[in-house]
């Protein structure tokens, strides 16, 4: 059987760096979504204020398998 894999956008902030926003979006992704098997990181932004990076924001695309044995569930 053919297995299919969803893809979800969101977006990670942090106030550390980008990875860690990378990471943030992941780890609060994997609470609700099982089957997690990328992710891809496609733009970065951050907020400044005074001169200086206050939040970093990663747009990302997290990819995981769909189960075939929970029909009508995301």
């Amino acid at each position: 059987m053919a297995s299919v894999v969803k893809v979800l956008e969101l977006v990670g902030e942090s106030s550390k760096n980008w990875e860690d926003a990378v990471h943030n979006a992941v780890n609060e992704a994997s609470k609700t979504i099982r089957n997690i098997t990328g992710v891809e990181v496609y733009n970065m932004t951050a907020n400044v204020d005074n001169g200086r990076i206050s939040e970093y924001k990663a747009n990302v695309k997290i990819a995981f398998a769909v189960d075939p044995n929970r029909a009508g569930q995301a």
